[in-house]
């Protein structure tokens, strides 16, 4: 943000004159993003389930074959609107006992902190995609157009992957903004 020119001084580089509001780049949970947008957003509980985790989400873990991963499956409303649909696979240790037992309709971020495995950072990719027909059709969710995939693994600050993530956002209700440089 600042520039030192020989012999000139230090001076605001024009970096400093952008503003990004609620950049992409925050690291910040769903559901705080939707209570900052003003949503009164609403967790439905779709499925939650040990079970043995995909090729995808065991390579982006880290994961040993045996492994398992608690898949958790949400999805966020505003009354009547739907606004995120999520697939969450958390590494089965991080969480310990039964899963049926929690409340999953909170902040997945929040929980794992509270387990001692803080999310502080993650890998991202975005892609505008449709919801796969089976979730369409299972849940009442097509006809929204191109929701914006958020596939991410997150991290704590030991560097562990803790959480695989496959966030769509519903296209029409949500942007991300992006600082070029």
């Amino acid at each position: 943000m600042v520039v030192a020119e020989r012999g000139r001084g230090r001076f605001m580089s024009p970096l400093g004159a952008l503003k990004v509001e609620r950049p992409i780049t925050r690291f910040e949970s769903i559901s705080t993003m939707l209570e900052a947008l003003g949503y009164q957003a609403r967790t439905v509980v779709l499925s939650v389930a040990e079970q043995t985790p995909t090729d995808t989400v065991r390579e982006a873990l880290g994961l040993a074959d045996g492994d398992t991963v608690i898949r958790l499956e949400r999805l966020r409303s505003d009354g009547d609107d739907p606004l995120v649909y999520s697939v969450a696979s958390i590494v089965r240790h991080a969480i310990p006992g039964p899963v049926r037992h929690l409340d999953w309709s909170g902040s997945l971020s929040d929980l794992l902190a509270a387990h001692g495995h803080p999310p502080v950072s993650s890998a991202a990719r975005l892609s505008a995609v449709e919801l796969p027909e089976d979730v369409q059709q299972r849940y009442s969710l097509g006809g929204f157009g191109p929701w914006l995939l958020i596939s991410e693994t997150v991290i704590t600050p030991a560097g562990r992957p803790v959480l695989h993530a496959e966030d769509y956002h519903r296209g029409d209700a949500f942007a991300f903004n992006v600082l070029r440089r």
